[in-house]
């Protein structure tokens, strides 16, 4: 066991397979794939360079199942890291049950016709993979996935609760471009224009987007504007943590980012719905995207850090009553781009996938059905984070969140 297939080209993508390359004893056996064969190609030059280890490319269109599958059992993959799209998912999916491969991915399934992300599509395949005795594990990123690990570290180690949780996600890189995403354009806008919701009470709140914000003194990266958005994360952590009363998810953006947002939603620019444009249809939303910087690009031009993790208050183990802590992250852009050549909020992401990836190939998430982070054991995953790039901090705050 050790063959993998990572589909996806992008900025992830090249950072997962350069973490694997670098972890040859795991990873044996890589293949990236893509729609885009020369993105592959490119990507396996690197790291060739980097860590010596060569990689196999291959190009596939990931909504065919057929060719998928028959990819999969081309290149004898025992997992498919899925880093393609989050339309792409259920695809994916399906190529590997077909093909009997085990599955791994970094987003949740959402319709391409329609803002809407959720699990319902994905847990949906728990019979399919545990009758089949292939392994399906939802969203190993950073949020979600490690935000997730890192709420299950704290109720197994600190906590005999979680009444309530805070995700807070710091950029406070500068790329010196006047509009740019720092990840995939089309997903990041669809993200940020969604209507913002929160777990409180047993009931979902929802507000419209971008309407609470609050300035948080972040550790290193120093005071940001954060804003109340909805991420897939807060669904499965009330799910399997039942006993939350409220979560909540945060991030940061800056005024600049905020306004050509407004203006751009404003004139139509970020809707997903087809208008006719010289005799043929587009999406709006799809055209912007490929007008914006390529986030893959950005590495060299971004400066400064990021900051990403739970503020969880709960019972705690000690007996000692209520506690509240705050476990996070630091990564610094510049020392991602000298490490893979990617800006820090796809090495956030890439790693996560790689550690991932490495806990099923390692035998430690192996269970057969759809799996998302919070229900599988931390304790590897966060060892695996300190010694691959994502070291990370955990205090004690006075008292719970007042904001």
């Amino acid at each position: 066991m050790g063959k993998t297939l990572v589909i996806g080209a992008g900025g992830v993508g090249s950072v997962a397979v350069h973490k694997m390359a670098m972890n040859s004893d795991i990873f044996t056996d890589i293949t990236l794939a893509s729609r885009r064969k020369f993105k592959c190609d490119d990507i396996a030059k690197s790291v060739k360079e980097r860590t010596g280890v060569e990689i196999k490319t291959a190009e596939i269109d990931a909504m065919d199942v057929e060719a998928t599958a028959a990819l999969i059992k081309q290149v004898g993959a025992d997992l498919v890291v899925n880093l393609a799209l989050p339309y792409q998912d259920l695809a994916i999916m399906d190529a590997c049950l077909k093909a009997g491969a085990n599955y791994l991915d970094t987003a949740n399934y959402e319709p391409e016709d329609e803002a809407k992300f959720e699990y319902h599509w994905q847990w949906a395949y728990q019979d399919k993979f545990k009758e089949a005795g292939l392994t399906a594990i939802l969203g190993s990123g950073f949020d979600p996935g490690v935000t997730s690990v890192f709420a299950t570290w704290l109720r197994k180690h600190k906590l005999d609760s979680i009444r309530q949780i805070d995700i807070l996600d710091c950029n406070g890189g500068d790329n010196g471009k006047a509009f740019a995403t720092n990840f995939n354009p089309e997903i990041n806008i669809r993200e940020v224009t969604a209507p913002a919701r929160h777990w409180e009470n047993g009931v979902w709140v929802e507000s419209p987007a971008m309407t609470h914000n609050y300035k948080f003194d972040f550790p290193v990266v120093g005071e940001k504007n954060m804003y109340l958005m909805y991420h897939e994360e807060l669904e499965s952590l009330k799910t399997h943590f039942p006993e939350i009363q409220r979560a909540r998810f945060w991030m940061t953006f800056g005024d600049a980012y905020i306004n050509h947002v407004t203006v751009l939603q404003n004139i139509g620019m970020t809707s997903i719905e087809p208008v006719m444009h010289d005799g043929k249809e587009i999406i709006p939303l799809q055209f912007l995207a490929s007008v914006l910087p390529d986030p893959s690009d950005l590495g060299e031009l971004t400066k400064g850090k990021t900051c990403i993790g739970d503020i969880a208050t709960g019972n705690a183990k000690d007996g000692a009553g209520e506690k509240t802590y705050y476990i996070y992250n630091i990564c610094d852009h510049e020392e991602c781009y000298a490490e893979v050549g990617s800006q820090a909020v796809a090495y956030t992401t890439g790693v996560p996938a790689m550690i991932g990836a490495a806990q099923f190939l390692k035998d430690n998430w192996a269970q057969p059905g759809v799996w998302n982070m919070e229900q599988l054991d931390p304790d590897d995953f966060m060892d695996m984070l300190n010694n691959h790039g994502l070291p990370w901090e955990v205090k004690e705050l006075d008292g719970p969140v007042q904001f």
